[in-house]
């Protein structure tokens, strides 16, 4: 199966587009943003566990990050409420479930072998975000191959500008970020393009080689925007065809 393949193309799916499909274990819903593989796949999607929910135990072979969106998410004997970000690295496993009910973004299999840390971050929790020229940042991870966190755009403003940071990353690295591409979940508000509005939930993935800050005219919509960006990953995609 392949679903939005091409990593030198840009691609969006719009939250009024979303298309849930089951999953073979019952409860648990996916919408199918990026995927190349079957059953076992690299894939980005939205997963929606119904109350009473759950996954059988298994490995994660490439990794897996999730954000939880709505609800409880929870692994093993922990918990982990609407704002939480979880990284698993290759080799781990777990076994997912919700009592409640939850919605998760998830992406499997698009980790570097060598990451072995474990990142659980509650972004609901105000020590983690700090204003880097005037943007409220929660950094979530950052190393040599990507960089990811949560920003909140005021109203009216670029998600990318020339000449400054980007995904907390300082002025002089902004030309490397920028030119290794772009991921985008919106988690609240709405951004607008000169064609498009993208509510909660719509996802955009801007490809490597160009130069964001110039070439994308995304800006936050007249309440703002809570948006989880990802940046640099693009540049070498682990996992793709």
């Amino acid at each position: 199966m392949l679903i939005n393949a091409d990593f030198l193309q840009p691609a969006s799916i719009r939250a009024e587009q979303h298309q849930w499909v089951e999953s073979p274990q019952g409860g648990v819903k996916r919408m199918m943003l990026d995927r190349i593989g079957a059953e076992k796949a690299r894939a980005t999607s939205l997963v929606r566990y119904a109350p009473q929910s759950y996954f059988p135990h298994h490995q994660h072979p490439g990794g897996e990050e999730i954000l939880v969106l709505e609800g409880t998410f929870s692994a093993d004997d922990t918990h982990y409420p609407a704002g939480w970000y979880l990284r698993n690295p290759p080799g781990s496993g777990h076994q997912p479930y919700s009592d409640e009910g939850a919605l998760i973004f998830v992406k499997l299999r698009q980790m570097p072998e060598s990451e072995t840390r474990y990142v659980a971050t509650n972004t609901n929790d105000a020590s983690h975000w700090q204003t880097l020229e005037g943007r409220e940042v929660c950094k979530l991870f950052s190393d040599d191959y990507e960089q990811v966190s949560l920003q909140r755009i005021k109203a009216g403003e670029p998600i990318f500008v020339e000449d400054r940071f980007v995904d907390g990353v300082a002025n002089g690295d902004h030309a490397a970020v920028t030119s290794g591409g772009a991921e985008i979940l919106v988690i609240d508000g709405m951004l607008l393009d000169a064609e498009t509005q993208y509510q909660p939930q719509s996802w955009i993935r801007l490809p490597a080689g160009g130069n964001l800050g110039s070439d994308c005219n995304l800006i936050a919509g007249e309440s703002g925007a809570t948006i989880y960006i990802k940046t640099g990953h693009l540049l070498n995609v682990i996992g793709a065809a």
